[in-house]
C-alpha cells in the first residue's frame, strides 16, 4: 500500500492523506485537492521528485492554486525531513505495533492514528504542544471544513 500525505510545515498537521494499492498520481492529487479545498493554497509546496508528484496533473493543480513548487534534491532526504520523520512515527507508533492485514483495516487503524497524531500527540519541536494546536493559533490557519 501506498500512503500519500499533505502536511502543514509550520505546525506539522496533517491536512489530508490518502492511501494507495497502486503508486499513481490519483490518490496524491486527491489528497492534494482536499487540502486546498479544506484549508487553502499554500505559498511553497515542497514535494520529494516521485513521478507522482512531478506528474502534469498534479503540478497543474498548484499551478492553478498559485502555488510555488519546491522540489527537492535528489538524494536530499533532509529536504524533506517532515515527512520523513511523520513515515517513521506511522510506521513505529502503529503500523508495525498493529499488523493490519487487510487495506481496510489499514484504512481505519491511519484514520485513528492521524486523527490521534493531530489532535493528542505532542511534538518536542513544537514546545510540547500538538499540530492542531499549533495550527489553530496560528494567524494564517483555516478553519477546517
Amino acid at each position: 500500500m501506498y500512503l500519500t500525505v499533505i502536511m502543514d510545515w509550520y505546525s506539522r498537521r496533517v491536512l489530508a492523506w490518502r492511501l494507495s494499492n497502486t503508486l499513481d498520481t490519483e490518490a496524491c492529487v486527491e489528497a492534494l485537492e482536499e487540502a486546498l479545498g479544506c484549508y487553502g493554497a499554500p505559498e511553497i509546496f515542497n514535494a520529494d521528485q516521485g513521478a507522482q508528484y512531478t506528474s502534469e496533473s498534479f503540478t497543474t493543480v498548484l499551478h492553478a492554486h498559485g502555488v510555488t513548487i519546491r522540489m527537492d534534491g535528489k538524494g536530499r532526504w533532509v529536504d524533506n525531513i517532515f515527512v520523513e520523520r511523520i513515515w517513521r512515527n506511522v510506521k513505529y507508533e502503529d503500523i508495525y505495533l498493529r499488523a493490519y492485514d487487510t487495506p481496510s483495516a489499514l484504512q481505519a487503524g491511519l484514520t485513528r492514528y492521524f486523527r490521534f497524531y493531530n489532535t493528542e500527540r505532542r511534538h518536542q519541536a513544537l514546545n510540547r504542544q500538538t499540530p492542531d494546536a499549533v495550527y489553530f493559533a496560528h494567524p494564517q490557519a483555516k478553519t477546517a471544513a
